[in-house]
């Protein structure tokens, strides 16, 4: 009987392999809860600004959300790009703090509650005042509670115990005051113009609260017959045409424009003459299916001059009866219509500034819901005037001017855009009301405090503010430019219960508000005492004081745009806190801000302080479905955050925000969650992989970097590079920047070459051994530095990350500040050129793999390989290419080796007389 054959000894356990506990699967939906949990324990964000007490500050003041309902993707991508760079700040050793806030006044909280009074059948105007403010304070209270919870879920740091909120009574106190800094400077006015008015909702909307919408409209053409036209009888009797798309305001009319440049045909048909502009003659007919049937004069728009004409209903008698004249305006064009245009000072900023101009007021025909008011002459309590049908070609205005012989044509088709009030999504209409404005082009005067001013307007000075602030994308700059050059005057009076009233009294006889300091600390100490709500059971006599009796003055009781509110937001958060000369350092909000509240916070401070109130604007996109629509139910293509965050966690939605091109609109869906997640598992990986590798660590193995192979000095090369290049990202905002050097790092410098080529090392060698030391002291090092760069991304897994290696009872990866690299010796440069070897490496693998498919060779560790040069020892190359053996030939060519398998490394290798036999280096590392 023989005996059995030798069996392979097993070597396992002399090999060092990574030993960690930290999990490749991330479990983040539920291990997240824990870690914020234990950030709240242990206090992170207080403790953060003891730390930082007295170093450099970088303040990022948050736009204030509406508190009306759970957040939305576009919450949470704003939310965690401001969190990314708080967080990145604060890691590059400034004092970063972060005090969320609210927009707690304005429509979409008191549309809000009184849905709830519609569904019960209510209407909220029988509802005591007091009353329904309350519930509108509630309203808001519960929804930022709700949202607070959900922005922490999302992993925001931030002052979530004292949040500015504006509805707290110190807020509303100093939005009242900033008023008054304008009431004091005489930047306030009341006015009777058009402003977008909402018939749903019954108030004044703010450019900001407009949205567009395309519709379908009815359009007419209507004849005005020419009465009186002094440098042209010719015309005498003849019919002007205008062209509109809103017939309603034709019951509003009060002049025609015409443009004296312009060359206008009259012409015959049908026993009528008819006076259209020269070149949109051929449109007019088409739509009418008039024809020139006589030629009669071409007339210089300056020959209407003088000219007036009848209004179509003017049988009506009274407001009807009037002459209607004709006023030159430069806005008239051949662009459309008919080059006549119907004026309704009441309905439009270019009617109501020329009808200004020459001593025609507005009307105010029309009511708040959009219908006419009782007691006008035509159509008296009708409408609505946004009603498709009332304004249709067979409604009641057509059908009345058909009767009257002056509809020329009507038609129910022109496709146009047209606003619509973004809570109601009802149309608007431009409507002649009483309001509130803050002047655009009048010099701001000296303040009641003296501040002085230079006689500048506020246009003039917010567009010399917008130069001197930094926009991020710089094209933003030209964006917000444009609108404050062409906006109106600001229009900050709401017809509204919920918010803060404009607390200013207004002389019953002469019109104008009071000015007087005295009373202005009043009105402030009375809303510091008891919130805005104060105005209205105020004793106004009291606020008024000795010197002014109430009865001689009107308490206004109009409420602040919320846009005022928002824009004073500055004051009470940034100046409090921190001091009455700060500004921010950064407003971050999505790209509609720069007609919202970049614009608001903009105006407010130029106005009060002749500056803006931050030093730099970022603006970011919106967040779009995976195929690049709009997100709506209606659709249902709504991506939930807090659908993703329970079922992937939030690091993948923040990893997700990183990674896009924010500056423009951006794609969230399956397959992009998708590939968040991928680029996330491989930098857990990585991490996975340093934990494993650095088991055991500690100062005694630790190596100068003076006496490190070159590899290792080569990856520390690298590694500054990558530092440098973070930085400047971290500085731009540039976090996609940021991401894609980070993880490209990990995955190509580190998991597919540094740590592939040194695996056998870290495995194989002595733990004394001086190459062994130098790479784990290199990983140390990489821990160190890619745990920090990755806390404002990955801000839960970093703080994971960091306590699988260093378990602290109150310790946080977010106390730590940007790594200090080790110093390389400036003046020993490598000797190598490792991209070239690199570059050399990939070709070898390359040539490898037909022969791993081919199963000629199992691994790269049983080929031989030849290259054209050397650019490393033989044997330096052969571990770097992790083959059995290099040489030098004309061409890349690849063998399998003869060189048997060592049994602990598994390199194959001349020294090994058998297989399953130890190489030198195995053997003297296990009989050491």
């Amino acid at each position: 009987m023989t005996d059995a054959p030798d069996t392979p000894k097993d070597w396992r356990d002399t090999v060092f392999l990574p030993k960690t506990d930290f999990p490749m699967k991330a479990g983040l939906a539920a291990k997240e809860p824990a870690i914020l949990e234990r950030w709240a324990t242990i206090g992170v964000y207080d403790r953060l600004r003891e730390q930082r007490a007295g170093r450099e500050r970088f303040i990022l003041h948050d736009g204030p959300p509406y508190a009306n309902g759970d957040i939305h993707m576009g919450h949470a991508m704003n939310k965690v790009l401001k969190d990314i760079i708080v967080r990145s700040q604060s890691l590059m050793g400034k004092d970063a703090p972060y005090v969320p806030g609210w927009d707690c006044h304005g429509l979409p909280i008191e549309w809000k509650v009184e849905e709830a009074y519609r569904a019960k059948k209510q209407n909220k105007d029988e509802v005591p005042v007091a009353q329904f403010r309350a519930e509108c304070r509630a309203y808001a209270d519960r929804w930022v509670g709700v949202q607070r919870e959900q922005f922490q879920r999302l992993g925001v740091m931030g002052d979530w115990a004292d949040p500015y909120l504006t509805m707290n009574y110190d807020a509303e106190a100093t939005i009242v005051g900033e008023l008054l800094k304008f009431a004091e400077s005489g930047q306030l006015y009341r006015g009777a113009k058009p402003v977008m008015w909402s018939p749903v909702e019954k108030t004044a909307l703010a450019e900001a609260e407009v949205e567009y919408e395309d519709i379908v409209s009815t359009q007419i053409d209507v004849g005005f017959e020419i009465a009186t036209a002094p440098e042209a009888d010719i015309l005498v009797g003849a019919t002007a045409v205008i062209w509109t798309t809103t017939p309603w305001t034709i019951p509003v009319n009060q002049a025609l424009a015409y443009n004296p440049a312009l060359d206008y045909v009259l012409f015959g048909c049908g026993g009528r003459r008819f006076l259209v502009e020269e070149n949109l003659m051929g449109a007019f007919m088409k739509r009418t299916g008039l024809k020139m049937e006589e030629f009669v004069a071409l007339v210089k728009g300056a020959a209407l001059e003088g000219a007036t004409a009848k209004h179509p209903m003017h049988a009506l008698g009274g407001f009807f009866a009037k002459p209607r004249p004709f006023l030159p305006g430069e806005f008239v064009t051949r662009d459309a219509g008919t080059g006549l245009v119907h004026m309704a000072p009441d309905h439009g900023e270019d009617d109501f500034l020329l009808c200004k101009a020459h001593g025609i007021d507005p009307v105010f025909a029309v009511d708040g819901a959009g219908m006419y008011r009782a007691d006008w002459g035509w159509l008296g309590g009708q409408g609505s005037v946004i009603n498709k049908k009332f304004v249709a070609s067979d409604g009641p205005i057509c059908t009345d001017l058909r009767e009257a012989g002056a509809l020329l044509s009507a038609s129910d088709d022109f496709a146009h855009s047209y606003p619509h009030s973004w809570r109601s999504k009802a149309k608007v209409i431009f409507r002649a009301t009483p309001q509130w404005f803050i002047p655009m082009d009048r010099a701001i005067l000296a303040d009641g405090e003296g501040t002085a001013s230079n006689g500048a307007t506020l246009r003039e000075t917010a567009l010399d503010a917008i130069e001197h602030t930094r926009w991020v994308p710089e094209r933003s700059r030209n964006r917000i430019r444009s609108m404050v050059e062409g906006r109106p005057d600001w229009v900050i009076s709401r017809q509204r219960a919920w918010g803060v009233p404009i607390a200013l009294y207004v002389n019953r006889l002469s019109g104008e508000y009071l000015n007087d300091p005295a009373v202005n600390a009043r009105i402030i100490a009375a809303f510091r005492d008891g919130g805005a709500d104060a105005w209205f059971t105020a004793d106004h006599q009291a606020l008024l004081g000795p010197d002014y009796d109430l009865a001689d003055y009107e308490p206004q009781n109009d409420i602040l745009d919320v846009w005022f509110d928002s824009g004073s937001t500055h004051v009470f958060t940034v100046e409090a806190r921190y001091g009455a000369d700060v500004r921010a350092n950064l407003y971050l909000e999505g790209s509609d801000q720069h007609r919202g509240w970049f614009q608001s916070s903009l105006l407010e401070s130029c106005g009060t302080r002749g500056r803006a109130p931050y030093d730099a604007v970022l603006t970011h996109g919106f967040a779009l479905d995976g195929q690049g629509r709009k997100m709506s139910k209606s659709l249902g293509n709504v991506v939930d955050p807090l659908k993703v965050i329970g079922e992937s966690g939030a690091d993948i939605l923040r990893m997700w925000v990183a990674s896009t091109d924010y500056f423009d609109d951006v794609r969230i869906g399956k397959e992009v969650l998708g590939t968040a997640s991928d680029g996330y598992r491989k930098l857990r990986n990585t991490f996975r992989y340093l934990l494993g590798a650095l088991d055991g660590f500690d100062e005694s193995e630790r190596v100068e970097v003076e006496a490190m192979p070159e590899l290792e000095r080569y990856v520390l090369t690298l590694l500054g590079q990558l530092d440098m290049d973070l930085r400047e990202a971290a500085d731009g905002y540039e976090l996609n920047r940021y991401l894609r050097r980070l993880t490209d790092f990990a995955n190509e410098d580190l998991s597919a070459f540094f740590f592939d080529i040194r695996k056998d090392s870290l495995y194989c060698d002595a733990a004394t051994d001086p190459k062994r030391r130098a790479y784990r002291t290199v990983l140390d090092t990489l821990f160190h530095a890619l745990v920090r760069y990755a806390a404002p991304i990955l801000c839960f897994t970093a703080e994971e990350v960091w306590q699988a290696r260093f378990p602290s009872a109150d310790g946080s990866v977010h106390f730590l500040e940007w790594p200090e690299l080790p110093a390389l010796p400036g003046d020993e440069p490598l000797s190598t050129d490792w991209a070239d070897v690199r570059r050399l490496r990939t070709t070898v693998t390359e040539a490898i793999e037909p022969l791993r498919r081919e199963k000629t060779v199992r691994s790269s560790l049983e080929a031989e390989v030849t290259v054209p040069e050397l650019p490393l020892s033989a044997a330096a190359l052969a571990e770097t290419f992790i083959v059995a053996k290099v040489g030098q030939g004309e061409e890349v060519a690849v063998t399998r080796t003869d060189y048997l398998k060592c049994g602990r490394c598994w390199r194959h290798l001349p020294e090994v007389s058998a297989d399953g036999d130890l190489c030198a280096r195995c053997e003297a590392v296990v009989h050491a």
